[in-house]
């Protein structure tokens, strides 16, 4: 063990972790596992011990407690992201204090551990840190899986890729056909989670009375018909991510011990009587307003607080217009070649009406339109007429549509539009776009939020 700012041969080594702690003994404790492991440990007492160390050293891990005499965990969590933005950091937290986890893990924290301190679990988030660098190499560009140029996708993009290098919950939002599996998939396959199971899960496709057993699993006799012992969805993801698409849909009995298996990575199966730990990447998505349902008091607060540290918004297709042509010929590509058929082109009248179609389906609706067009069109064309798309109507109790679009749709899209224009000409240096844009930055701040373009929410 080294002094900071003393360095040493064994910096070189690709094994090293920071412990810092103010008790002595979680200090040993903490060093002594990592020993075992093979890891080297340097250890620290306070947060200005700590960035003696940080700024002499290099490290593969941090692990830092919450409370020391000088500062708290989140500061060294901040001061490590602008530091050291390669360097995976992880927090100790008092038992129960979801409050500081989610703080840690919204200021950049890879991931928590609560005290006392479960060696298990230490060991598992530890081997998981060390095998970063080799999967997010072999992950590499598979993002562009989720295509298009525009800015939007873009930013989605960026953002996935960052996502994944943390194990916070991520909260997907976005209308249906949005692609957020898709986005669910990516962030997996980014992770160093890539080598375990990816278990998607349909929240509202599950009935009230099988939910318990359908996640947590249940014992041989728990109930008639339980011949045998079953794991749920959390052990058959152990290790990897489980992803809660439609999460809206869950039950506010069920929310809450959902929310207690996410709190304390432990789950106890139907007519078990101990709990057996789990360790689990939580994703979930719904096209619901789950602010709007909170408020309406049909989801809890504190699950949604929990689930929604990183927020993803998926853009809608008629903000990403100038995609469409390309995200056509890719579909058209892959429909005809699994229908063993000559792949036809789209007139030009065609790709205009498809850009000028709202698709309140999404991506989903432009591929069902599509895959009709393949059946019906003649020689190699597909022309507007193949297309079928359906006219916008505006009826009694109905909203004006403007291609297809709501004026407030409308106004957001041209109001997004510039705001992320700016945020490119400046670097996105929100001072400046709000400069640009002729608003105080207090203004841009709240349009950024109200547009879900604010980073600290997704």
């Amino acid at each position: 063990m080294s002094r900071p700012g003393q360095r040493t041969d064994s910096d070189l080594s690709s094994q090293r972790v920071l412990v810092v702690d103010d008790e002595a003994d979680i200090r040993e404790l903490l060093d002594m596992t990592l020993a075992r492991m093979g890891l080297e440990c340097d250890c620290a007492a306070n947060v200005a011990e700590a960035m003696a160390y940080l700024r002499s050293h290099e490290y593969r891990l941090c692990l830092t407690d919450m409370r020391m005499p000088d500062g708290d965990g989140i500061e060294l969590v901040r001061y490590i992201e602008a530091k050291c933005p390669t360097l995976p950091v992880a927090v100790i937290t008092a038992h129960g204090s979801t409050e500081n986890a989610v703080a840690a893990l919204k200021a950049g924290a890879f991931d928590y551990l609560s005290k006392p301190v479960s060696l298990a679990q230490l060991r598992a988030l530890v081997k998981s840190v060390l095998t970063l660098p080799e999967r997010k190499a072999a992950a590499g560009t598979r993002t562009q899986d989720l295509f298009g140029n525009s800015v939007p996708m873009a930013q989605v993009r960026a953002l996935i890729a960052k996502v994944a290098r943390s194990e916070a919950p991520v909260y997907i939002s976005g209308e249906s056909g949005s692609g957020k599996e898709l986005a669910a998939r990516l962030i997996h396959r980014e992770s160093v989670r890539v080598g375990k199971p990816f278990v998607a899960v349909n929240c509202g496709a599950i009935p009230e009375n099988l939910m318990e057993s359908e996640f947590f699993g249940y014992r041989k006799g728990a109930f008639t018909g339980a011949d045998s012992e079953r794991e749920g969805f959390f052990q058959a993801a152990d290790g990897g991510t489980l992803f809660l698409d439609e999460v809206a849909d869950l039950p506010l009995g069920m929310q809450v011990k959902l929310l207690r298996a996410i709190q304390e990575k432990h789950v106890r199966r139907v007519g078990a009587t101990s709990e057996e730990p789990v360790n689990v990447r939580i994703i979930c998505a719904t096209h619901q307003n789950l602010r709007l349902l909170v408020e309406a008091e049909k989801f809890r607060q504190d699950l949604f607080f929990r689930i929604n540290v990183i927020e993803i918004r998926m853009p809608v297709l008629r903000e990403c217009r100038e995609d469409i042509p390309g995200l056509a010929q890719r579909i058209l590509e892959r429909l005809a070649a699994a229908g063993g058929i000559p792949l036809p082109f789209l007139s030009d009248a065609a790709l205009t009406a498809l850009q000028d179609y709202a698709f309140p389906g999404n991506v989903r609706e432009l591929e069902n339109t599509l895959e009709r067009a393949l059946a019906l069109h003649v020689d190699s064309v597909i022309d507007v007429d193949d297309l079928q798309l359906q006219p916008q109507k505006v009826g009694a109790g109905e909203t004006a549509q403007f291609g297809g679009q709501s004026l407030q749709d409308l106004l957001d899209e041209h109001e997004r539009r510039a705001i992320l224009e700016a945020l490119q000409k400046t670097r996105f240096n929100r001072t400046a776009a709000a400069r640009i844009l002729g608003v105080t930055f207090r203004s841009l701040r709240y349009r950024l939020e109200r547009l879900g373009l604010n980073d600290n929410n997704g």
